[in-house]
């Protein structure tokens, strides 16, 4: 680890393999007008398959790199950078989101405020496809560029940034398995009487599955791991698990008006409606029959499926 003065803020990376695999988001990262407040956190099976970019790295304050093996799961190797970030911010940056340039100064002025988590804002960055806007809007809605800035009870997963000292409770199994399903940390917190942010001025490209398949199979296994984790962290009994297995169909039916809502919201309809409706309701239905799944069988290996999916992204997306 390089280290010259204590950072403002951890922003956590992981890598399936070599540095090239995050150099896009990293050359976003350089362009932060905070850049020189950063620790850059680099989670990877190794130091030597990740061969890291000394040069890219040096003009940040400090850097680490994390060696975890194989990564089977994408919450366990996000957990492990989380434990090792040393600013009093920690926040997460995925291979295929690239932030603004204001990015980091806008996480960590609203930081300054009592908030527990501030969360970013998402702005498409492959919009040639109505697949990749069915997937933006059905996984970020709220979210989604433009928004308004506000407390909320709602963040996007996997783009937030979390005051550490917060998170420092959680053990690493609890934090692997919240930061796998992010909303049930989000929920913890606010048990615990803390609030949660959105700030529409930290912005993030963000590369969206674009064909079919990928909608479906990324779409099936986030519906298995939000349901297996639901089940787990509210404690439901038997009988309750098989009366959301019996009224799981409503889902779709149901958000899909709030998701339409949100296409409104964004000033989207008029140009993606009706042509985003099929892809919409595929990924509806996909992430309903992936969350029957985790109410009657559990996550099973649904983790390790998706990590291709977060960490991979280029193998879902359209030439």
């Amino acid at each position: 680890m390089i280290q010259r003065l204590e950072p403002a803020m951890s922003v956590v990376m992981v890598s399936l393999d070599s540095y090239e695999r995050i150099r896009r988001t990293m050359t976003a990262l350089k362009t932060q007008t905070e850049k020189s407040r950063l620790e850059i956190v680099i989670v990877a099976p190794s130091r030597a398959v990740l061969n890291p970019d000394e040069a890219d790295l040096r003009e940040f304050l400090c850097y680490q790199v994390v060696e975890v093996g194989p990564i089977r799961s994408t919450g366990g190797a996000i957990a492990a950078g989380f434990q090792r970030a040393r600013a009093p911010v920690v926040g997460y940056a995925e291979e295929h989101s690239y932030p603004f340039p204001t990015w980091a100064e806008a996480l960590l002025l609203a930081h300054e405020k009592p908030w527990a988590a501030v969360g970013a804002a998402i702005v498409n960055a492959n919009p040639g496809t109505m697949i990749s806007w069915a997937n933006l809007f059905t996984d970020f809605g709220p979210s989604v560029h433009p928004a308004i800035a506000g407390v909320t009870s709602h963040l996007a997963w996997h783009h937030g940034s979390y005051k550490r000292e917060l998170l420092s409770g959680y053990d690493a199994e609890q934090l692997q398995r919240f930061l796998e399903t992010e909303g049930f940390l989000h929920q913890a917190l606010q048990e615990r009487g803390y609030e949660l942010y959105f700030e529409p001025a930290a912005k993030s490209n963000h590369v969206n599955v674009s064909t079919l398949g990928s909608l479906i199979r990324c779409e099936f296994v986030g519906g298995r791991l939000f349901g297996a984790a639901r089940v787990r962290h509210n404690q439901w009994s038997m009988a309750r698990r098989l009366l959301y297995v019996l009224g799981s169909p409503l889902i779709p039916v149901l958000r899909l008006r709030r998701t339409l809502q949100e296409v409104r919201r964004a000033g989207q309809f008029d140009k993606l409606f009706p042509r985003i409706l099929p892809g919409i309701v595929t990924a509806l239905v996909a992430h309903c029959f992936g969350e029957i799944a985790g109410y009657a069988l559990g996550a099973g290996d649904a983790a390790w499926q998706r990590v291709p999916c977060e960490l991979n992204r280029c193998e879902f997306l359209r030439a």
